[in-house]
């Protein structure tokens, strides 16, 4: 299991590898979740391709830190962009990024840098954090959002996404804060696998 140093101690990823993968899809999760979650998220993934790495956040799951204090949104990208530069160590081609929650406030500014490289961006559960902050340009991004959000209302996003007619933005009825462990998952591991395709062509 990789493991990468940060500023804020050492951090621990996962990777589900596939051979000759199509895509990678780096994931950063929301507060108080970990890689271990997304193991269903990976098997729907591999028959398409994708081979999926997610982050173990400061605190969180095998990595150091105090879970009671995520840090700040400069803190948190920085961990974010040691763990893209572990993803790509032997991978030329840049991956697809995406957050949930306030991983997808982390994404949208990481995606904003110059420096980091990036294939499109997923957004998933976005709070109302990024209202105010404009998608990078050219890059290829795709929200997924449950309509009945408690966590993060789905009407930010909509005003958002409405805004920056770039965005797909994919709307789940019956379907709450956390998509990918929620009954809707497999709907949204199909649209999510289709869109990572398409990206990275």
């Amino acid at each position: 299991m990789p493991y990468f140093d940060s500023e804020r101690g050492r951090l621990h990823c996962r990777c589900w590898s596939v051979d000759r993968p199509a895509a990678r899809l780096a994931l950063l999760p929301g507060t108080g979740q970990h890689s271990g979650h997304y193991h269903r998220f990976a098997a729907a993934l591999r028959p398409a391709g994708i081979e999926l790495w997610a982050l173990d956040t400061s605190g969180q799951g095998l990595s150091e830190g105090d879970p009671d204090a995520p840090g700040t949104i400069d803190e948190l990208a920085a961990d974010a962009r040691g763990f893209l530069e572990l993803v790509r160590a032997d991978h030329p081609d840049p991956p697809v990024l995406m957050g949930h929650s306030l991983g997808a406030v982390t994404a949208v500014h990481l995606a904003r840098e110059s420096s980091v490289e990036l294939a499109g961006l997923i957004l998933c559960g976005t709070p109302r954090r990024v209202a105010d902050i404009a998608p990078a340009p050219s890059l290829a991004l795709l929200a997924v959002h449950g309509v009945d959000d408690r966590r993060a209302p789905i009407d930010v996003i909509r005003l958002w996404t409405a805004r920056h007619r770039s965005v797909d933005l994919r709307e789940y009825a019956d379907a709450g804060h956390d998509l990918l462990h929620e009954p809707v998952q497999h709907r949204v591991s199909a649209d999510i696998a289709e869109w990572v395709l398409t990206a990275v062509r």
